[in-house]
């Protein structure tokens, strides 16, 4: 019995709310491509939400066949004339069509057809997550906390720099400053950027400069390198309020919150490329499923809230130019529309295997993380 209640707690703990949240990131990406496909007049043969042995299917009037599979790690479009859901085309198969079948395959349409339909998913994700967050600011509005320094870390850059307590940060670089977060933020992003910072001190406008210090800590999501200053605030009931948006405004309010999570995901992507970052921070399934149960523990908007950053990212990591993923795709219809004609069947098959090492590289490592810190938790523990 302690061991089926073990598997129970595990299952409603954590798995399901990594479902939860996977499931409907995929779910999203994928219906982007075949809405817009479908659209475009290319037939669908599959949608499929994970992979693996099938669950449940239905066959739609069109002939999709819509199918749940067991492994909830990802999903796909299958449009017809493709070898696989990966939109690589059969070419024995559509050779032996007939033309009207062929002009219902996916090979078969216009650069900006396919070049559509494979953005669609991305684009997708990206609409979800300003979905996300335009509701949650309209429903529950926004926390706010003073930027105002109420401890300085001796020897730490703020101090370096002149900071005193009971500074109140009005500005950075120019850009106003309305909260401790939004302030956060900026320095976090900046590590080893100097900063011009305009300040109130005793109602008295003050000019400083500093520069947060590259450092890395602990997260939800793994280590990280960030900027630190040296400076946080009490969080005195006092210093807060509530700002609420109208739907407007809240739409608003979520297309800055997508951008930040667009630039700090691309940051860190750059980082990685060229070496400044460290790919200890790739987080896999096992991570993510944690981090989903440890926040789903504080309810359904901070559970949606992850759901909104994880399409963020999964949205930009598809784009990325390797075969595969869908900004190779759209590398190939370039290629295709600069020189006039596709690239060798060839050229196109060792891209795609490239395409399949980089993200099994990308799995291995990422899983490598999680099995490590996890056995780190174990061994702490123990």
């Amino acid at each position: 019995m302690p061991l089926l209640e073990s598997i129970w707690t595990l299952i409603v703990t954590y798995l399901a709310p990594f479902v939860f949240v996977l499931s409907l990131v995929v779910f999203v990406h994928e219906l982007g491509h075949f809405l817009v496909g479908r659209a475009c007049g290319i037939k669908v043969d599959a949608f499929s939400l994970g992979f693996g042995p099938e669950i449940a299917h239905f066959t739609d009037r069109w002939g999709t066949r819509w199918r749940l599979a067991l492994l909830p790690l990802g999903g796909y479009v299958k449009f017809h004339g493709d070898a696989n859901g990966a939109s690589a085309t059969d070419h024995e198969a559509v050779a032996a069509m007939s033309a009207q079948e062929r002009a219902g395959t996916f090979a078969a349409q216009s650069i900006p057809r396919r070049a559509a339909t494979v953005a669609a998913g991305p684009i997708a994700n990206f609409i979800l997550a300003l979905a996300i967050f335009t509701g949650m600011f309209y429903v529950q509005g926004r926390d706010v906390l003073i930027p105002r320094v109420d401890t300085l870390i001796e020897g730490g850059r703020a101090a370096l720099a002149g900071f005193h307590k009971g500074d109140l940060v009005t500005a950075i670089d120019g850009r106003k400053i309305e909260s401790f977060g939004e302030m956060q933020r900026i320095v976090t992003a900046s590590g080893d950027v100097t900063l011009k910072f305009s300040v109130l001190r005793d109602g008295a406008p003050v000019e400083l400069t500093a520069t947060p210090e590259r450092r890395e800590i602990k997260t939800a999501f793994g280590p990280e390198r960030i900027g630190i200053l040296g400076i946080s605030s009490s969080g005195a009931s006092e210093n807060w309020s509530k700002k609420y948006f109208s739907l407007p405004a809240a739409a608003v309010e979520a297309g800055h919150e997508t951008w930040y999570v667009i630039s700090r995901t691309g940051s860190y992507l750059g980082g990685l490329a060229v070496g400044r970052e460290s790919p200890q921070q790739l987080s896999g399934p096992l991570r993510i499923a944690e981090v989903s149960g440890e926040v789903a523990k504080s309810g359904f908007w901070p559970l949606i809230n992850l759901a909104a950053i994880l399409s963020i990212s999964i949205g930009l990591l598809n784009l990325l130019p390797v075969p595969l993923l869908d900004g190779g795709h759209l590398l190939y219809f370039a290629a295709e529309a600069l020189r006039g004609r596709a690239l060798t069947e060839q050229v196109q098959e060792w891209g795609f295997r490239f395409g399949m090492a980089f993200v099994a590289g990308l799995m291995i490592v990422a899983t490598y993380n999680d099995v490590a810190r996890l056995t780190m938790q174990w061994l702490n523990l123990g």
